[in-house]
């Protein structure tokens, strides 16, 4: 971790906290895992990104299932937004500059800085106090949060932000929200926003609050350069507006509750706007109000025949009505313009296997595995694939892969050793290849007991 002299974390140790982080969140149950929802973030993380001074830098962006207001950056390139900030936010810029800014503390190192200060502390214990820091903020009916809870307020304030790192991301942080085609004006707004709603919460301040505070200087500075760019205009995106739509119905403690709020904007006077129409049909679909939700997709498909929100919520009607045939049918014409597509292939291999058709999804699944970053999601889907296909080893590996990548690394040794007792006798490469991973997840296994 460095000693006194001041040597930062190198880039490996930032990486493997952040993934220790990311096994931790996901153990947490509280990370979105809607295709949509993580391809629109990481879609907008790096159009950022490509305006950074670092375009190469390894990033994952991903959502937390939170209604608090906040964002954070995590060692190694992990950024994660909260829903309740994403919903916050007035505008696609609005969101864009607060993911800037968060990509400034990591492209500018502010992280290693903040970290190497804490330099008694390993990498598997400081990924767990950055855990404990996130997933308590905002909820405290987190069990594992509440019990590291002590521990991480302890090092809160050594793992803050200097204000100096705060100002550099601010000013690189317009400068990317800007070079990528978005308003700089935003972030002044939202800061302004943050700032007049502090106001009402007393003692009890969004964690946004607590870990940026916004001061009015702060909000003068960020005004004074937004000033600096020449005035146009700028136009939400219509994915954002969807994305914001679908996250209303994913965070409501009741979607049958927002079918009203939707049935009122889609049947005004005026011509319903496509998220208002396109958040009554998911709250529909939410209801099993299945006709009534294709009644509203059919619209807006009429309009788009092309947009995959539409295509894949279309797709869900289908299976929540026993048509996977239907569903197969679309999604295998959808995929051929936008091969490879997230949310397009989960889906048709969601209803692939719903159709009996488990060789074609694993196919499917192995070779969506080879164009993107493992997920535990994707496993977990493949593994079924796998089971229902016969091949019963595969997917032993496929789930220990799976409680891996979710944090539980006891379970996912449980699985490869069932595996590897089901190998074939003259199978040797495969259960060498087992057995390596076998040995790789044991020693995970034993830095976590000492961690603990």
């Amino acid at each position: 971790m460095g000693d006194t002299s001041g040597a930062i974390v190198s880039p490996d140790e930032e990486r493997r906290m952040g993934e220790g982080l990311m096994r931790q969140v996901r153990q947490s149950t509280l990370l979105v895992e809607d295709p949509e929802v993580t391809e629109y973030i990481q879609s907008l993380g790096y159009q950022l990104v490509a305006s950074s001074d670092n375009p190469a830098q390894d990033f994952t962006f991903f959502v937390i299932n939170d209604p608090s207001i906040n964002a954070f950056a995590a060692p190694g390139g992990f950024i994660g937004v909260h829903i309740g900030l994403m919903l916050a936010a007035e505008s696609e810029s609005e969101l864009a500059s607060v993911l800037a800014h968060e990509i400034v503390h990591v492209t500018q190192r502010h992280l290693a800085r903040a970290i190497e200060k804490a330099n008694k502390m390993n990498v598997p214990t400081t990924a767990a106090l950055l855990a404990a820091l996130i997933l308590s903020g905002g909820n405290a009916q987190i069990g594992q949060a509440a019990v590291m809870a002590t521990m991480a307020g302890s090092v809160q304030n050594r793992l803050n932000f200097t204000r100096a790192h705060e100002q550099e991301a601010d000013r690189l942080g317009m400068q990317i929200l800007a070079n990528a085609g978005f308003n700089p004006h935003s972030m002044p707004l939202f800061f302004e926003r943050m700032h007049q709603a502090s106001r009402f919460y007393d003692n009890r301040l969004p964690e946004f609050l607590r870990t940026h505070p916004v001061t009015l200087s702060r909000i003068a500075d960020s005004r004074n350069r937004a000033e600096q760019y020449a005035a146009k205009g700028y136009t939400d995106r219509e994915a954002y507006r969807l994305i914001r739509a679908k996250l209303r119905v994913l965070n409501a403690a009741n979607p049958i509750s927002l079918i009203k709020t939707f049935e009122d904007a889609v049947k005004k006077g005026r011509q319903a706007r496509s998220d208002e129409r396109y958040g009554y049909a998911l709250a529909l679909l939410a209801a099993d109000r299945h006709s009534e939700a294709r009644t509203q997709i059919t619209k807006l498909l009429e309009a788009e025949p092309n947009r995959i929100a539409y295509l894949v919520a279309s797709a869900d009607i289908d299976m929540a009505d026993k048509q996977p045939g239907a569903a197969i049918s679309k999604l295998s014409e959808a995929l051929k313009p936008f091969p490879n597509n997230h949310p397009l292939t989960m889906t048709y291999a969601e209803a692939l296997l719903n159709d009996g058709q488990a060789e074609a999804a694993r196919l499917l699944l192995k070779d969506h595995l080879r164009s993107r970053d493992p997920e535990p999601a994707i496993y977990a889907l493949l593994a079924r694939a796998e089971k229902d296909a016969g091949y019963a080893v595969d997917a032993h590996q496929s789930l220990a892969e799976y409680y891996y990548l979710s944090g539980e690394t006891r379970t996912a040794i449980d699985q490869l050793n069932i595996g590897l007792r089901l190998v074939q006798d003259n199978d040797f490469y495969r259960a060498s290849r087992i057995e390596a991973r076998l040995k790789e997840m044991q020693e995970r296994a034993l830095a976590e007991a000492k961690q603990r």
